[in-house]
C-alpha cells in the first residue's frame, strides 16, 4: 500500500487526508469529493525552490494552473511566493480575484484572442509567451496603441520528443504550439520582436510534454535553447536574460511510475545550463520552470461511494461510483491509470480484484480496470488517488451531471474552496424556447 503526503490509516481503518478522516469528509460534504493536502502542495513547492536558491541561480517558479485553478489554490501560491501561469482570460481573471501578484503571471496559450491579450495588458501581467507570428501582430499593435511595454519569451519547439503520450507531448516539430527552431521561425519571430520600441524579448520558452521520469530531454533542450540565443547575441549582440524549460515533471500514479524528486530534475537542468553557458561565453539565464502536476497531481485524492457491483462469471468485477469521466476524463481520454483503496476498509486485505465504472452513459467510463481491492459492498467509500491535477480542471456536465464540491485539508482542519453545484445550478445559463422568437 502506497500513501501520499500526509496520507494515514487510523485505528478505525479510516483513510486520513490531512489529519482529517476521510469518512467523516464523505458525510460532511458528500461525495464525489475532491480532497486536497495542502501541506503537500506547499512541500512540493519548497522543494522546487530551495534547489535553485542552493545553487544561487535566477530563477522563478511558476505553477501551471490549468491542472488546478481555483481562487483558493491561487491564493495559496501566492504564499509560497510562486510566479503563476495561466492560459486563458478565465484563469487571468480569477488569479486577478485571488489577488495574485499580477507582475508574476505568464500568460500562455497558441490562440490568445485580442481581447485576452488586451486583458493582460490593462491587468500588468509580468509577461506573455508568444506562441505565433499572428501573436506577434496582436502584441505589437495594442503595445503600441496603449504605449505600454510588456515583456515577452518565444515558445519555441526545440525538435525533442519525450517518451509519454501523444496527446500530451508538445516539443517535437509537428507540434500546435510554438516557433520551430530548426526551420527558422524562432529566428524569424525573433527578429520581428527584439527591437520593438515597447517589447522586450527576455528569452526562449519551451515545453516538451507532461508525465517525463528522467532529465535527458530537458537537458537537450536547454542546450538548444543556449545555442540559440548565443547565436542571437553573436550575431546582434542582444542577451536574452530568461531560459524557461516547462513543466512535465512526473508523479507516481501507480506502482509503474518511477518519478524523480523535485531537486533531482532542478540540478540536472541548472547544471546543463552552466555548462552550455561556459562553453558558448553565455551569461547564465534565470530558469524558469512551470510544474504543474508534479505540485498539485499527488495533493488530490477522490473520494466516491460506490453503488451498484456487477459480476460476469470468469471474465471480471464491475464496483461502479457515483462520478466517473465527468469528474475525472483522463482515462477515457488517453488511458490514463490510477490507484485506489477503500477509504473506510483501508486496512481490510486485498483479495478482489474490480473494474471501477463511472455513472456515465458511455460503455467507456471507466476510472480504473483491474483494482486490487478488499471486497466491497454498496456504500464503501473508495479512494481514487493523484486526481489533484486534470481532474476538477477538466470536469464537465456530460449527463448533466454536477461537478464535486472540493475541499482543502491542512493541520487536521477541512475548509470548503468550491461549492458542489447544484441542478439549479445547470440550469441558470439556459433561457427557455419561445416560438414566437423562431417566427420574428
Amino acid at each position: 500500500m502506497y500513501l501520499y503526503g500526509t496520507q494515514t490509516i487510523n485505528e478505525q481503518g479510516h483513510l486520513i487526508i490531512g489529519g482529517a478522516d476521510s469518512v467523516e469528509l464523505a458525510k460532511t460534504y458528500g461525495t464525489p469529493l475532491f480532497v486536497y493536502d495542502i501541506q503537500l502542495f506547499r512541500e512540493r513547492a519548497k522543494a522546487f525552490q530551495q534547489t535553485f536558491e542552493q545553487a544561487e541561480i535566477g530563477y522563478q517558479v511558476a505553477y501551471a494552473s490549468k491542472a488546478f485553478s481555483t481562487v483558493a489554490i491561487y491564493q495559496v501560491a501566492a504564499e509560497e511566493n510562486l510566479s503563476l501561469d495561466v492560459v486563458s482570460a478565465g484563469e487571468l481573471y480569477t488569479a486577478v480575484q485571488a489577488g495574485f501578484p499580477v507582475e508574476k503571471i505568464h500568460f500562455h496559450g497558441n490562440n490568445k484572442s485580442i481581447e485576452e491579450l488586451q486583458m493582460a495588458f490593462e491587468v500588468g501581467i509580468g509577461c506573455i509567451v508568444v506562441d505565433n507570428f499572428h501573436e506577434i501582430e496582436l502584441v505589437k499593435k495594442l503595445a503600441e496603441q496603449l504605449e505600454q511595454p510588456m515583456n515577452i519569451l518565444l515558445r519555441v519547439t526545440p525538435g525533442i520528443e519525450a517518451h509519454t503520450h501523444d496527446y500530451i507531448t508538445t516539443g517535437q516539430e509537428d507540434s500546435k504550439f510554438g516557433f520551430d527552431l530548426k526551420n527558422g521561425q524562432a529566428d524569424r519571430a525573433f527578429q520581428q520582436t527584439y527591437t520593438h520600441d515597447y517589447l522586450k524579448v527576455m528569452g526562449l520558452h519551451c515545453h516538451i510534454g507532461s508525465q517525463i521520469f528522467d532529465t535527458g530531454a530537458f537537458q537537450l533542450a536547454a542546450e538548444k535553447l543556449i545555442q540559440k540565443m548565443a547565436g542571437w547575441k553573436k550575431e546582434v549582440g542582444y542577451v536574452c536574460t530568461v531560459l524557461n524549460l516547462g513543466g512535465g515533471f512526473g508523479i507516481r500514479y501507480t506502482r509503474e511510475d518511477k518519478p524523480l524528486e523535485p531537486a533531482v530534475y532542478v540540478e540536472q537542468m541548472i547544471e546543463t545550463v552552466k555548462q552550455a553557458t561556459k562553453i558558448s561565453g553565455y551569461p547564465i539565464p534565470e530558469i524558469w520552470i512551470e510544474p504543474g502536476r508534479s505540485l498539485i497531481g499527488d495533493a488530490g485524492t477522490t473520494l466516491y461511494t460506490i453503488g451498484s457491483i456487477k459480476e460476469i462469471p470468469d471474465t471480471k468485477k464491475y464496483a461502479a461510483v457515483d462520478g466517473g469521466m465527468s469528474d475525472n476524463i483522463r482515462p477515457a481520454l488517453y488511458g490514463a491509470k490510477y490507484s485506489s483503496l477503500v477509504a473506510n476498509k483501508a486496512n481490510a486485505e486485498v483479495t478482489e480484484q474490480y473494474t471501477i465504472a463511472g455513472k456515465c452513459c458511455e460503455s467507456g467510463d471507466k476510472l480504473i480496470e483491474h483494482a486490487e481491492l478488499t471486497a466491497v459492498e454498496a456504500g464503501d467509500l473508495l479512494s481514487v488517488f493523484c486526481t489533484g491535477a486534470y481532474g476538477y480542471s477538466m470536469a464537465s456536465n456530460y449527463n448533466r451531471i454536477a461537478r464535486p464540491a472540493v475541499i482543502f485539508v491542512e493541520d487536521g482542519v477541512p475548509q470548503l474552496v468550491v461549492k458542489r453545484e447544484t441542478n439549479e445550478d445547470l440550469v441558470k445559463q439556459d433561457l427557455p424556447y419561445s416560438r414566437k422568437a423562431v417566427k420574428k
